[in-house]
């Protein structure tokens, strides 16, 4: 366990001196002082519901078998652990059965190489890629190695997405002059529905049908599958996948779910891991399952269902979001968040919550995150290769419990309080 010692001594050439280290919350730490209960707002990878972490233990160390850790993934045990996962997944966000479920290796990223290696196979097909913040621009940026891309972005001339672009324009639509086109030969269409970093979330997909784009829709939903409906063949969804450690399980283990007449026809550079073609006939099972990770998949799916479904979940992120954002938008500059117009404000992301102090103030920010750390509040910034930016995020996943919001929606009015100038 990290423990801050405000008189760590360090060793400077020849001299000895006595100097503080940088407090443990401005680099990040994610443990609190000892007898502090840890909430955990991190963008991921985040807790589970304290309900699944004790299910976990129940069940997958349990003395009356072998944890899902050491089972042979071709053995009729996790035959069985697989099968539940996926039976449940498809009863929780109502998967037609034309669509395959696949738990793929990789992450995110190895969705972002795997996409247009299955949907591309000569290299020189088009696609369109929708930007709408850090993923998806990332996503565009690897899909260039594998096809041509056409990317239609909404970021600011400054770097910053604060809107996405809207493809649900119509002919009849009063902005019908700022409709987007789609190149007719895109082989699918890229989106994410839910930027962690910027605060962006498509609450529905767009109905790219209604337009007369016949390109499937491929969905990065890592941060807020099973947050709410998807409208599968409504929307014309071809692929969807989601890495698990943000709603839906640990790091390890990614959902990729995949329209079955996608199938059959990859890049010949295709790597067997990130074929779909190729896990779908091997029953998931070309190569070493994740069993563990899967195995906590399937729980998580029961614990969603035990909790009312997808609907439910939904009305609990809109509840957990709502609380923080009312606080924002009370404090009369004190706290800000970038979406601010009613347009954007319709945008604003129930999973991550981005938010400054004062303005951006470095040494308000800084006396937060110690204050809220010390309190067992932790996860508000994490340390990327990129830096630290001016905005703070609370991230909500399944994992946050309204109470726990409302814990931190508490610590920000007593902060703001004792901070704002009389």
């Amino acid at each position: 366990n990290y423990k801050y010692n405000p008189r760590q001594t360090i060793i400077m050439g020849s001299t000895t001196e006595t100097q503080a280290p940088p407090h443990p919350a401005l680099l990040g730490s994610l443990t609190p002082p000892s007898g502090s209960k840890c909430l955990n707002f991190s963008p991921g990878p985040t807790c589970l519901p304290d309900q699944v972490m004790s299910e976990i233990q129940r069940q997958c160390f349990s003395p009356d078998r072998l944890s899902s850790m050491y089972l042979s993934h071709r053995s009729p045990e996790f035959g069985s652990i697989i099968e539940h996962a996926v039976l449940l997944m498809r009863q929780v966000m109502e998967i037609p059965p034309n669509y395959e479920v696949l738990f793929t290796h990789g992450g995110g990223h190895g969705q972002f190489a795997a996409v247009p290696l299955n949907l591309c196979p000569t290299g020189k097909e088009k696609a369109t890629y929708i930007l709408n913040g850090t993923w998806s621009e990332r996503a565009a940026a690897e899909a260039k190695k594998y096809c041509s891309p056409i990317t239609i972005s909404s970021k600011n001339e400054d770097g910053t997405y604060t809107s996405t672009p809207n493809l649900d324009l119509t002919d009849n639509n009063d902005n019908s002059a700022n409709e987007i086109e789609i190149d007719p030969e895109s082989r699918y269409v890229y989106m994410c529905s839910n930027e962690t970093v910027n605060g962006i979330e498509l609450h529905r997909l767009p109905n790219l049908k209604s337009r007369g784009i016949d390109a499937p829709l491929v969905v990065d939903a890592s941060s807020d599958f099973t947050t709410k409906p998807i409208a599968w063949e409504e929307c014309n969804v071809g692929i969807l996948y989601a890495c698990a450690s943000k709603n839906i399980g640990h790091p390890g283990v990614t959902v990729c779910i995949v329209r079955k007449d996608l199938l059959g026809n990859p890049s010949p550079i295709c790597p067997g891991v990130l074929d779909y073609t190729v896990n779908s006939k091997a029953g998931n099972l070309w190569n070493t399952a994740a069993t563990f990770n899967i195995e906590v998949v399937g729980i998580m799916m029961d614990w969603i269902v035990s909790n009312g479904g997808v609907a439910a979940m939904e009305g609990l992120s809109v509840r957990k979001s709502a609380l923080l954002y009312d606080l924002i938008d009370s404090s009369g500059g004190f706290f800000s968040t970038p979406l601010v117009s009613d347009e954007q404000k319709a945008i604003r992301s129930r999973m991550n919550v981005p938010f400054d102090i004062n303005g951006g103030d470095e040494e308000m920010t800084n006396k937060f995150l110690k204050e809220a750390w010390e309190r067992g509040i932790v996860g508000l910034r994490t340390l990327t290769p990129f830096g630290v930016g001016r905005f703070l995020r609370a991230s909500l996943y399944h994992g946050v419990s309204l109470e726990s919001t409302e814990v931190l929606v508490d610590f920000m009015k007593e902060f703001m309080n004792e901070n704002t100038q009389k």
